[in-house]
């Protein structure tokens, strides 16, 4: 019988719904939801395939051990009770990778990693006969984190964040993250086969993953992820089969109207290129055009975007000018919904627009407006004559 594990997938505060439901329609239980993580369960299987289709999570963590502690005696000891050798062979390479505490007694995020690491190597020793761990093997990172003093021990089966998707090598300003984009998109009605236009598009990011998304391409399916070695725990199989599964689902010979313009020509140029990396250049048309230029004869499109914020000064100055020129070409799309994330507090004024909702997105430690402006559903199928 496949071993059962509790697997963390963490995701932007706010967020959380989305990846719930991304994990259940891959058909796994999902055990608990928290601020910022989701844990469900799985098997080696769900392993690959979360770390391969999940669009909205930073990675996936295995979850070997859940206790209380109020000192770092009570760490150690509940450190040392799990049977490491379950997950870590003789020659395998493990550290503390990172160490977070929130509302904890223990907070020293330094001390806890060292009583940690000491606490795995004295359990290890009772098992290998050896003093000295040479980790010449396949590595398995820690990260532990506490929350009101109850302790979560976990593996990271991902390696590089899950936002590396590997087709950004160039940003633009402010960019915004693969994981985060995906899920303002899933956060709104759009399908592949509506309009998409993103008049601020920076490396391309938005359109990018909508166009993945359009062409059913798994986000991790051109790219390895750390448990791959391990082979203790998930035979090689197990990662070819998912990674097969996931390449016969792409489709690219669709037909998309995905749009992105920016002012400046170098960034415009950056965006082709990581859309070509994604393999997706051709569903997609860029073209350097101010957002004020923003139009379209056809109906009931979608703007999602991720317009300045002010980082310079200079910056700061010509926002008022930048939000009210795109506030009054959205006005003229009076069927369209736009979707914007943005930190600049005065933006929906600015755009002489009220948002229909307001959703507080974390972008990194960043705290955000994503103002939602829903226009009219279209109407059914056979009755839309004007698209």
């Amino acid at each position: 019988m496949n071993q059962i594990y509790e697997l963390v997938a963490p995701c932007h505060f706010g967020l959380e719904a989305v990846l719930k439901k991304e994990i259940y329609d891959l058909g796994y239980e999902i055990l608990e939801v928290e601020d910022g993580r989701v844990t469900f369960e799985g098997d080696a299987e769900a392993i690959c395939r979360a770390n391969i289709y999940l669009r909205t999570t930073e990675r996936v963590l295995l979850q070997v051990a859940k206790f209380k502690a109020t000192t770092y005696e009570e760490l150690f000891q509940g450190i040392r009770n799990i049977h490491w050798e379950q997950y870590i062979p003789q020659e395998g390479k493990f550290w503390v990778t990172k160490a977070t505490s929130v509302k904890s007694k223990l907070f020293s995020p330094t001390d806890i990693q060292s009583i940690v690491k000491k606490a795995m190597v004295e359990e290890l020793k009772q098992v290998y006969p050896v003093e000295w761990f040479e980790e010449s093997g396949a590595s398995y990172p820690v990260r532990i984190t506490l929350m009101k003093d109850m302790v979560s021990v976990c593996l990271d089966t991902t390696g590089d964040s899950l936002h590396k998707r590997g087709y950004r090598l160039k940003t633009s300003k402010a960019p915004i993250t693969e994981t985060l984009a995906a899920a303002l998109i899933m956060l709104t009605p759009w399908r592949g086969d509506r309009i998409l236009v993103d008049p601020f598009c920076g490396s391309g990011t938005f359109l990018i993953e909508a166009a993945m998304m359009a062409a059913h391409i798994a986000p991790g399916c051109h790219r390895e992820f750390l448990s791959m070695q391990w082979e203790n725990l998930i035979v090689r199989s197990c990662w070819d089969e998912a990674f097969a599964e996931a390449r016969e689902e792409i489709n690219t010979d669709i037909e998309t109207n995905l749009q992105g313009y920016d002012i400046d020509p170098d960034v415009i140029r950056v965006a082709r290129e990581n859309a070509e990396r994604a393999g997706v250049a051709h569903l997609i048309h860029f073209q350097q055009r101010p957002a004020e230029k923003l139009s379209s004869p056809k109906k009931y499109g979608f703007v999602i975007t991720n317009p300045p914020y002010g980082e310079r000064i200079a910056e700061k100055e010509e926002l008022p000018q930048i939000y009210k020129g795109f506030g009054q070409a959205l006005k003229s799309l009076d069927s369209w919904s736009a979707y914007v994330i943005t930190a600049y507090e005065f933006a929906a004024k600015n755009m002489g627009m009220k948002p229909t909702k307001t959703r507080k997105i974390y972008n990194g430690m960043m705290k955000t407006d994503f103002l939602q402006f829903i226009g009219p559903k279209p109407p059914k199928l056979k009755d839309r004559t004007e698209e």
